[in-house]
This record gives structure tokens, C-alpha cells and sequence, in this order.
């Protein structure tokens, strides 16, 4: 069972996200439906840990096995989608490829259960021009830093 309520208030929910980097390039993914980007991942199950949590959704989404290397971001995040309102606590980890299996087109596609993904390679150096949510993630991940950052974001 996945770690999400919902509430009159608005929905909580306990999402994990891999940054994956190769020549240069991060991967994002994004539903057909949406307008704006995000890192790959999903919400955590009850009782999962969040570093096997990210490595689940990989593996579910696109069918590659991925390595955990370190926590970058925590992150609190208020946001509205689809006409409601987040309260989303997020874990964003830097991953590497583990089984050589991962797509290098540009675009590739997933599966979120019946929820079709697609995925896309882009340049860091040209994340300025896509919408990526959290829009946090186009500044920090100029900048790698070697310890891990605690985020807040209201939209």
C-alpha cells in the first residue's frame, strides 16, 4: 500500500525520485497528460525504505535496476495538481545505472500501471528551457553539493 491520504484538506504523499546522470544529461519523465517534467521515481510503500523504494520504481517503470550512491535533497513540498492540494514529503537520491539496460534514445516510454510515461534524456545545460516540478531541482542540480540539503517549496 502506498505511503498517501487524502484528507479535506488535500492529499499527503510520500514520494522518492532517482537523479540519474549520463553524458551530461539527466532523465526526466512525465505523464502523456502533464505540461511539466519530474525526476523519475513514485511513492513509497508502508513499511519500505526509501532508497529500496526508488530502486522499485525503476525497475517497475522501465525495467532497469539501479544503485542507490547518497541522499541529496529532503524535501517539503505544497503544491496544487489536478485541482488538488499536496502535502508532499520527497526523497531525491543520486543513482547510477546497474545492469546496463537503460535506454539511450533521447525518448522512451514507461508504464505507471496503466498510465503510459515518457521519458526523455536532457542536457543540464539546457534544463532552463523545459518545466520541471519541483522547480527547485533546475537550480540545484547545477551544483551537485557533497552533503544532503532540506528543501521547502510552496507554489
Amino acid at each position: 500500500m502506498d505511503a498517501v491520504f487524502k484528507t479535506e484538506e488535500g492529499i499527503f504523499n510520500y514520494r522518492v525520485a532517482g537523479v540519474l546522470i549520463h553524458n551530461d544529461c539527466v532523465l526526466l519523465h512525465k505523464d502523456k497528460e502533464d505540461d511539466f517534467w519530474a525526476l523519475p521515481g513514485g511513492r513509497v510503500e508502508v513499511t519500505e525504505e526509501a532508497s529500496k523504494a526508488v530502486g522499485r520504481e525503476f525497475k517497475e517503470e522501465i525495467g532497469v535496476d539501479i544503485q542507490v550512491e547518497k541522499l541529496l535533497w529532503s524535501a517539503e513540498n505544497f503544491f496544487t495538481y489536478r485541482e488538488s492540494s499536496y502535502h508532499e514529503i520527497g526523497f531525491y537520491f543520486k543513482v547510477k545505472e546497474s545492469d546496463n539496460g537503460l535506454p539511450q534514445q533521447e525518448v522512451f516510454y514507461g508504464k505507471e500501471g496503466e498510465k503510459d510515461l515518457i521519458y526523455k534524456w536532457v542536457r543540464l545545460d539546457q534544463l532552463k528551457d523545459y518545466s520541471v516540478q519541483p522547480e527547485f531541482i533546475k537550480e540545484e542540480l547545477k551544483e551537485l553539493n557533497s552533503s544532503s540539503k532540506h528543501i521547502v517549496v510552496h507554489d
